[in-house]
């Protein structure tokens, strides 16, 4: 062999490793498709920044909720037995849903007006005003729309997770929100959840020294709830979700509350992220089986369903990593993992019960357990905590997220969640699905701050300016 020819041989291969380990930056999806106009990256700086944003106070807030299904009717029940919230009005296409809520508030503090004449009656929900904060538990494909229309006539939003599920719905949130100024929390009860407060308080005061990685998920059996046509009414929005898109399509519940710990968006950010899935080896037989005995899922058969188990690996700007995964098919127990590892301690929750350790080789028993809980259990919980789990909502978390959100309002106190928590948050979805499209290429993740995590203040949970608002009656 001639020395030319070696020498390309050489050099060529080189490059071609070089092209393996770069960053792969161009999409095969148009969400992401540089020649689609990139929206990873905007220019400039950020029109208002939002997190810690303190918006003015009031004594009674006065809400709207559009979606009265599983989720939006806990809400209404929650909120209703919270002083100082008034529920104006209920927006929803079935109108029996709307109206059994209704037939369960008592009406001396609320006053809600059916919305339920056509597909678009939630927008004059949204138009009155005599509505501060408006909730959204519809499918997911409208989260942002009905936010972003919220926030355009002047009402804060409380929006169900995800909050958007493409890039350019990520920003359509955060360019609202800051040039509105209305807060736009994404519903991230696992944020509340005991032990998440916990491990969260735990991390403020240094007991697991430097954060060094976390992991969450969302493993659920929702194997034969997808294919559900009474809980879906026959719209099948989340049978449709997982036929038409791969990756990680949930990724938030066991992403925000690692995130708080992380200080992401308030000192930490994240930088990028790769995606890896399996096949799907139920969903496509199952359709199959399904349209076997009934014509209604003759649609879904040979739709390129989702991988079975997903796993996402994030890296932050601090150097510090994330695992998620996300499988809601799999016979496994469920289990967000919630994993939390440090230069001094680690935690973790699944399987239950939550753990602690400060070795390699020992959890701490149940008399030191008793005694983390005893110095690091944070106020909110002492103050709220055996009243959240009395009302219910996931062991209490759903009912603590409510208060808590009504009590910042009402007390004129930054949101524990802001618009670029929802937005990078969500943001896992289609980028998992971008990383997949490249053989698992790496994604940078936008940031939504705009150069404003670097100095953003991290989460305070404490009461100390909050706190007053009660349940109603007491």
């Amino acid at each position: 062999m001639s020395a030319n020819r070696r020498s390309f041989l050489k050099w060529g291969g080189l490059a071609s490793l070089s092209l393996i380990g770069a960053r792969i930056n161009t999409y095969a999806n148009p969400v992401l498709d540089i020649n689609h106009g990139n929206p990873l990256k905007k220019e400039g700086a950020a029109r208002f920044n939002m997190c810690n944003y303190t918006a003015p106070k009031m004594d009674n807030v006065r809400v709207g909720i559009i979606g009265i299904g599983n989720r939006g009717k806990g809400f209404v029940a929650r909120l209703s037995k919270i002083d100082g919230v008034t529920i104006q009005g209920l927006s929803d296409i079935v109108p029996s849903r709307v109206e059994e809520a209704k037939s369960k508030l008592d009406s001396k503090y609320n006053r809600p007006v059916s919305y339920t004449k056509s597909a678009d009656d939630w927008k004059n929900l949204c138009d009155r005003n005599d509505i501060d904060l408006i909730y959204v538990a519809t499918p997911w494909a409208l989260h942002t729309p009905m936010a972003v229309y919220a926030m355009e006539q002047g009402k804060h939003v409380c929006v169900e997770v995800p909050a958007a599920t493409s890039i350019e719905e990520s920003w359509q949130l955060v360019e609202t929100s800051e040039r509105t100024k209305k807060h736009c929390m994404m519903l991230e009860n696992c944020c509340y959840d005991f032990f998440e407060l916990l491990t969260l308080n735990m991390a403020r005061q240094g007991f697991f020294g430097e954060i060094i990685h976390g992991e969450g998920a969302y493993i659920h059996d929702l194997y034969e709830g997808n294919f559900s046509r009474k809980k879906y009414d026959s719209n099948m929005w989340r049978l449709k979700e997982n036929a038409s898109r791969n990756g990680n399509l949930y990724p938030t519940h066991g992403l925000g509350p690692i995130c708080q710990i992380m200080n992401i968006n308030r000192g930490d950010q994240f930088d990028y992220m790769v995606s890896m899935s399996t096949n799907d080896f139920m969903l496509g037989n199952k359709a199959e089986e399904m349209a076997a005995k009934d014509d209604f899922f003759k649609e879904y058969v040979g739709k390129p369903f989702r991988g079975n188990m997903n796993t996402s690996t994030i890296r932050t700007k601090n150097g510090k990593t994330i695992m998620l995964q996300h499988d809601v098919t799999s016979p496994r127990p469920y289990s967000r993992i919630h994993l939390i590892s440090g230069t001094k301690g680690f935690a973790q929750k699944y399987p239950l019960p939550g753990r602690i350790a400060i070795s390699h080789n020992r959890f701490f028993n149940e008399k030191e357990m008793k005694e983390v809980e005893d110095r690091y259990t944070p106020d909110i919980v002492r103050k709220m905590g055996e009243i959240a789990q009395s009302i219910g909502g996931h062991g209490g978390m759903d009912f603590l997220m409510d208060w808590r959100t009504i009590d910042c309002i009402r007390n004129g106190l930054p949101l524990d969640q802001d618009v670029y928590d929802a937005a990078a948050w969500s943001s896992i979805m289609p980028l998992s699905a971008a990383s997949l499209k490249n053989r698992s290429g790496s994604v940078d993740i936008p940031d939504f701050t705009r150069g404003n995590w670097k100095t953003n203040v991290p989460l305070n949970l404490s009461l100390e300016k909050g706190g007053t608002t009660k349940l109603r009656g007491k």
